[in-house]
Formats: C-alpha cells, sequence, structure tokens
C-alpha cells in the first residue's frame, strides 16, 4: 500500500497527520509521502518522525488581501500540476488529505488522476481546503457528527490524539486544591493572559485557595510571573508546557482557545473547560468547536470580547463551586472523545486503497 499525506501549515494539521501514517505503516506496512509547504511547521516535524516530505508552491486563499488571493488563483494550477507529478511518480493507492496550503492543490490532482482520497477534517466547519474538494472526494474521517453533511461516504472517526491524554482520564485528581490550567497553545493567548493578569484580584477573591497552572507563551512570561507573585497567588508559570497530559490530570478546569487538537485532547481525557474562541481564526472554526462541546455540557463558551475580569472570575469561581456540574461535564467531554481515531481512519484509508477489509 502507499498512501500520500497532504498538508499541513499547523500542528493542528501535522500532528494528526503523523498519528495517522504511523498507523498506516504498523498496520498495513504503507509505503508514505507527505506533501506540503515551505513555510509550514512539517518541514521540522515530517522528517523527524523519519518521513520523506515533498513541497510545492501554493499561497492562502482565506482571510487574505484581494490581492493575495488573485496572486495564489493564478499559481493554483502550477500548484496542481506539479502535485499531479508527485502523485505520478509516487503512484499512490489512496491520498489523505489533512488540510492546510497544500492539502487543496494534492487532493484536486488526485481527483484528476482518479486516484481514491480521503478527507480528514478536525473541526466542525470544514476549512476552505477541504471545502474546495468536498463533494468529489471518495470519504471523509470527520471529529463531529455536524460535519458529516459537508461530504460524501463521512465516518465519524475523531481526532488522533496521544493515548497519555486518554490515561489521565483514569486518573483521579492530583491536588487537594482547586486547581485552574490556563494554556494558549505553544505561543500562549495574549488576551487570555491578559484577562488572567487583570482578573486575579477578583477570581482570587471569589476562589479562595485556588491553585493556577498558567502557560503564557515567551511574550507574556515575565509579566505574568511577577503579576502573581504581586498577589501571593499559588502559582506555576511556564513559557511552554511539554508534558501536557500530566498538568490535565492535576486540574479541575481548563481555560484556552478551542483548536481542533485541543478540543479532541479535552474530550480524550474528560476535563470541563472554559473556551475563549480565538476570534480571527480561519472561517471562525474555534468558535463552532466550542460551541459543539458546549452544546454537549462539556464546556462554556466565553467569547474574547466579553472577557472582563468580573466575568472571568465569576465563571471560573461557579464551575471550581460547582463539584457535581463539573462532574457532568466531565462526563459529557469524555463521551466525544475517539480512543481508536487513528486506527479507524488508517481503516478508512486502506479499505479505499482496496485492501481486504
Amino acid at each position: 500500500m502507499r498512501a500520500i499525506l497532504a498538508g499541513g501549515g499547523t500542528g493542528g494539521h501535522v500532528i494528526p497527520a503523523l498519528a495517522i501514517a504511523q498507523e498506516l505503516q504498523k498496520t498495513y506496512g504503507a509505503e508514505l509521502l507527505f506533501i506540503g509547504t515551505a513555510r509550514g511547521i512539517e518541514n521540522r516535524l515530517v522528517p523527524e518522525a523519519g518521513f520523506s516530505l515533498r513541497l510545492i508552491e501554493v499561497g492562502a486563499l482565506n482571510r487574505v488581501s484581494l490581492a493575495t488571493r488573485f496572486k495564489t488563483f493564478l499559481g493554483l494550477p502550477g500548484a496542481v500540476m506539479a502535485a499531479r507529478r508527485m502523485l505520478s511518480e509516487f503512484q499512490p493507492d489512496v491520498v489523505i488529505g489533512v488540510g492546510g496550503y497544500a492539502s487543496g492543490p494534492a487532493m484536486l490532482a488526485a481527483i484528476l488522476e482518479r486516484t481514491p482520497t480521503l478527507a480528514f477534517e478536525p473541526n466542525v466547519v470544514p476549512g476552505f481546503a477541504n471545502r474546495m474538494v468536498a463533494r468529489w472526494v471518495s470519504g471523509a474521517a470527520v471529529h463531529f457528527e455536524e460535519t458529516a453533511r459537508y461530504f460524501r461516504n463521512a465516518e465519524v472517526t475523531g481526532v488522533p490524539v496521544r493515548q497519555a491524554f486518554f490515561d489521565m482520564a483514569e486518573k483521579g485528581r492530583g491536588s487537594e486544591k482547586n486547581t485552574l490550567l490556563v494554556f494558549g497553545g505553544s505561543q500562549g493567548a495574549h488576551a487570555i493572559n491578559l484577562a488572567m493578569m487583570q482578573g486575579l484580584p477578583e477570581l482570587l477573591k471569589q476562589t479562595p485557595g485556588l491553585h493556577i497552572i498558567h502557560q503564557t507563551g515567551e511574550r507574556d512570561y515575565n509579566d505574568a510571573q511577577s503579576a502573581y507573585q504581586r498577589m501571593g497567588a499559588s502559582a506555576e508559570v511556564s513559557r511552554f508546557i511539554n508534558d501536557m497530559p500530566s498538568f490535565f490530570a492535576l486540574a479541575d478546569l481548563l481555560l484556552c482557545r478551542s483548536g481542533a487538537s485541543t478540543v479532541a485532547e479535552i474530550a480524550a481525557a474528560g476535563k470541563p473547560a472554559i473556551f475563549v474562541p480565538f476570534p480571527r481564526a480561519a472561517d471562525d472554526h474555534q468558535r463552532f468547536n466550542a460551541q459543539a462541546l458546549e452544546r454537549a455540557g462539556a464546556a462554556v463558551v466565553l467569547e474574547e470580547t466579553k472577557l472582563d475580569d468580573v466575568w472571568l472570575a465569576e465563571t471560573v469561581s461557579a464551575l471550581l463551586g460547582d463539584p457535581a456540574r463539573l462532574e457532568r461535564m466531565s462526563r459529557a467531554a469524555r463521551s466525544l472523545s475517539h480512543p481508536h481515531a487513528a486506527r479507524d481512519i488508517a481503516a478508512m484509508a486502506a479499505q479505499l486503497a482496496g485492501l481486504p477489509g
């Protein structure tokens, strides 16, 4: 079996793609090739994982200026032709699009070559690349039931997540204190950081004894550290957290963004969350992701524009003061988890490639 995984740009695209690739390799002995662009994180992560990577040149179409969009459209036929040459050389049995810049041209090339295609879509509303090819793909692996309507032959598989997050769901609390875990991705989330620093006096007043674990990113680390020290708060402040599953285990409540990978990790760990969607995310996908968990009873959504110190403090205090509600939220989150996502997506790809079930 030979498979191409196309797309990337961010860890939210590349990390699940690597999990799928590893499952294809382990279970089906697949030969694999990644197609990405020169500016994506795939340039570091894919070679580090031991996979081959080819690059195509393609610009952005979503949330960019008219001039950039026009330039991208002009270059799109060349990107598709480059991808077709790669397909011709590699001769894949299936092409898996994981979203991101390279996904669209590679999937279009596969459709033109009549190669089976599988779209992987972790968000409630598909990204631009997957929307572009949705009507023609052979199948789709989605995270949310409501996403299936965008595609033919869609299956709800979930998003591949490290086993450590599922293991956390089986463990009890690691601390006697009420613990709030705050993070915003590897770079932090400036708006959340500011809200925490400004709202700290009110937060500590409403939630005495609160312990805070805060990943700030590099930009706000020093200011946040100083704010916690001035208030005498019980806090662990880090620029970056490497072992996030262990900190999930300590937390009673999370305050974070709502990207697809974060949402999947929260479901896997069965943790209640306050989501602050990034308002400038492509297609507003973070808001839709957050609202999906809120509808399920697993999360509360605070819009960034309303993230003032009083609202934040009252929301955190109300949730931590209601253990029964936190437990219901945990169960609701866990009900949305998919422990075998990588296996199920790989099985879909293998079936499309013509391997016996």
